[in-house]
C-alpha cells in the first residue's frame, strides 16, 4: 500500500499532488498519450560499464507522441481549459520539444497553437512544429520569443502554456513516475533529467510518495546548471549563458514551483559533461539500438558516473527524448564511441 495524502508542507513549500490526483490525471490523459514501455536493459557493453550486480530498467519515454515526455504536461494543462479558451488558441515558447508537444495537444483538442521559437532552433524541430499544425513565429532569441508570446496572449486572448513551470505541468509529468513504478516494482535509485525542472518535479513527487526509500537523482548538464545553483542558494536562480549539447535541457533559469518541488523531492543532483552525454548516447545506441537526443542520455550518463555507489541496486532510468537530427546524432556518436567497449 502507499500513502494517499502528504503531510502539510513546510511554510513556503508548494502543495504537492497526491497519489489520488496523479491517478486521476492518468485517467484524464488516457487515449491522448501513450503508455510507454519499460525495458530491462541487458548487454555486454552495459555489463562492462554499469554498476556491478545492478538491475537496470529503462522507461522508454522517447516513444511518447512527439518523441519526448512533453505531451503529458502540455496536454493536462490544455485539458483544463474551457471550450472558449481552446477556441481562442494556445501560445507557447520553445526551441523544439515543448512546441511540438503543444502543437500535438492543440490538434488533438481541436484548438490552434502559435509557437514562438528562436531563429537558432534546430530546423528539423521548427519543421516538425509546422507539420503538426502549429503556426511558427521566429524571433532572434529566446528573450524576444517570450516577449512576443506575452503580446499574443494579451492581444489574441491565447492561453500561454509554459515549457516547464506550473502545478498541472508537474502533475502531468507525475503520471510518468506512477506508470514506471507500476511497470517495474521496487527501485533503489531513479535518474531523471532536469532542464527547467518540470519533469523531475513531477516524477520525483510520484516516486517519493510511492517508494520513499528510492533515491531520486536529478541530472543536469554541466553547462546548464541552474538547478544546482538554485539548490545552493535555496531559491530559483538564473544562469548567464547555456553551453551544452543537450539543448532541450538548456533552461536559463529555475522557477518557483518546479524549484520548490525538486528541492522537496529530489534527493541529489548530478552534473554530467557533454563528453559523458555523448558516451551515454553511444552506449544506448550500441547496446539498446536507441537513437536518443543528448537529454535522453542524461540519466544513463549519471548512472555511469555514480556506478561505484550503485552496486547491486535496482536502478530506473528515464529515457526522456529522441528528437535529434541525423547529423547531430552522428557527431555525438563519433565523440562518444571511444568510451564504450
Amino acid at each position: 500500500m502507499y500513502p494517499t495524502s502528504l503531510p502539510r508542507p513546510a511554510p513556503g513549500q508548494p502543495v504537492a499532488p497526491t497519489v489520488e490526483q496523479i491517478q486521476r490525471a492518468t485517467q484524464t490523459l488516457r487515449g491522448l498519450i501513450r503508455e510507454t514501455p519499460a525495458w530491462q536493459w541487458r548487454g555486454h557493453r552495459l555489463d562492462a560499464l554499469a554498476p556491478t550486480g545492478a538491475t537496470v530498467w529503462q522507461k522508454l519515454e522517447l516513444f511518447q507522441h512527439t518523441g519526448t515526455f512533453k505531451p503529458r504536461g502540455s496536454m493536462l494543462v490544455m485539458k483544463s481549459l474551457s471550450p472558449e479558451q481552446l477556441q481562442r488558441g494556445i501560445v507557447a515558447v520553445s526551441a523544439g520539444n515543448h512546441g511540438m508537444a503543444v502543437a500535438y495537444a492543440a490538434k488533438a483538442l481541436q484548438s490552434h497553437a502559435k509557437v514562438v521559437m528562436p531563429a537558432t532552433a534546430n530546423p528539423a524541430r521548427i519543421e516538425a512544429c509546422r507539420t503538426m499544425g502549429a503556426e511558427v513565429v521566429l524571433l532572434p532569441d529566446i528573450a524576444a520569443a517570450f516577449a512576443m508570446a506575452a503580446e499574443l496572449e494579451q492581444k489574441e486572448g491565447r492561453h500561454f502554456v509554459h515549457p516547464f513551470e506550473g502545478e498541472l505541468t508537474a502533475l502531468g509529468n507525475a503520471t510518468l513516475g506512477l506508470e514506471f513504478l507500476r511497470q517495474v516494482g521496487q527501485l533503489d535509485a531513479l535518474f531523471v533529467a532536469i532542464g527547467g525542472g518540470g519533469l523531475a518535479a513531477g516524477v520525483a513527487c510520484a516516486v517519493k510518495q510511492l517508494q520513499p526509500r528510492c533515491r531520486v537523482f536529478g541530472v543536469e548538464p554541466a553547462g546548464a546548471d541552474s538547478m544546482h545553483r538554485s539548490f545552493a542558494a535555496d531559491s530559483p536562480q538564473r544562469i548567464e549563458k547555456v553551453e551544452t549539447i543537450a539543448d532541450s535541457l538548456g533552461a536559463p533559469m529555475a522557477m518557483p514551483y518546479s524549484f520548490a518541488m525538486c528541492r522537496r523531492f529530489v534527493d541529489e543532483l548530478v552534473k554530467v559533461t557533454d563528453d559523458e552525454l555523448c558516451r551515454a548516447m553511444a552506449l544506448l545506441f550500441a547496446d539498446g539500438k536507441l537513437a536518443v537526443e543528448p537529454a535522453g542520455a542524461a540519466s544513463t550518463a549519471a548512472m555511469l558516473q555514480l556506478r561505484d555507489r550503485l552496486e547491486g541496486q535496482r536502478i530506473g532510468l528515464i529515457v526522456c527524448g529522441s528528437n535529434v537530427d541525423p547529423d547531430t546524432f552522428a557527431r555525438c556518436l563519433q565523440r562518444g564511441r571511444a568510451g564504450i567497449v
